[in-house]
Formats: C-alpha cells, structure tokens, sequence
C-alpha cells in the first residue's frame, strides 16, 4: 500500500539534509492498470524494477519488484514512446519524513518538477502540514500522475 502526497515545487534543490540522489528511467508497458519499468542509477550501480499500481489518488496498491537488467531490456522494448527520464533526489524533512523530489525530463518543453512525501497511515498523510516551500499540492489531481503525463508523451509522439 502506498499513502503519498504529491506537490509541485520549482526546484529540486533545498537546504535539508540530503539523503539521497539518483537517476531514474522510466517507462510504462500499460497506464489503467499503471504496469511501470525503471532503472535506478545510483552510486555508479543500475538497479532495475518492475511495479504495478492500482488505482487511486492519496492511497493506492504498489506491487512492486526488482528484475534483471535481460528482462529490463526486454520489456523496455514493448515501450511504445521513449522513457522518462527523472532526476531524483531525497531530503529529510523534520519528523522523520522523506522528502522525494523529481526533475522530470529536464529540458523538455513538458517537463516540470514535484516532490512527494509518503506516509504509514491516511491520517498522518491529512495531517502534514506542508513546508512553507512546497508548491501546490496535487495529489487528488490526476493529470500529475506519471502514467498520465507518459500519456501526453505518447500522444505527442503519435501526434
């Protein structure tokens, strides 16, 4: 299960204790249901995932596990436009949260940036109150999900 709230932020860079940072491509094999592939790389190692989401918004099933670079291949290859690519980095925020910031496609003329925090419980995720810092929240807006935003990439690419 995953409980996460999404915000829109205009950079990716804060001053908070920075606990991690990496490069992640993904691609979507099917966005209803989300079937995703990425690949983490971090640390000079690639590791590679495949997930399944359900649906929802605030709350939604996350399935997820990693595979081997042969299956990552494989499967990238039924992608039918180019991945994702996500500069990504994590922060601690006080109270022991995590701080999930992305750079999506930067460059693109699409590309835009938003952080996530995630959560144990519904409760606690309705009562964060968010940094002062953080943009908008769209968590309930469904046209910052990643799968929708691979749809518009798609589309662009069938144009």
């Amino acid at each position: 299960m995953e409980i996460e709230r999404k915000f829109l932020i205009d950079t990716i860079e804060f001053d908070l204790p920075l606990l991690a940072e990496a490069v992640v491509y993904q691609g979507y094999l099917s966005t209803d249901p989300v079937v995703r592939i990425r690949s983490t790389q971090r640390h000079g190692k690639t590791t590679y995932d495949l997930c399944f989401k359900g649906e929802g918004t605030l709350v939604r099933e996350e399935i997820q596990f990693e595979i081997d670079e042969e299956k990552f291949t494989a499967l990238k290859g039924l992608l039918k436009a180019p991945m994702i690519r996500k500069d990504y980095r994590v922060y601690e925020l006080p109270g022991g949260y995590r701080l999930e910031c992305s750079h999506v496609d930067k460059g693109e003329p699409e590309g835009f940036m938003y952080a996530e925090v995630e959560f144990e419980s519904v409760e606690q995720a309705k009562n964060f109150v968010p940094p002062a810092f953080l943009g908008k929240d769209v968590t309930e807006e469904g046209t910052f999900a990643m799968a929708a935003y691979w749809e518009r990439k798609l589309s662009r690419k069938n144009g």
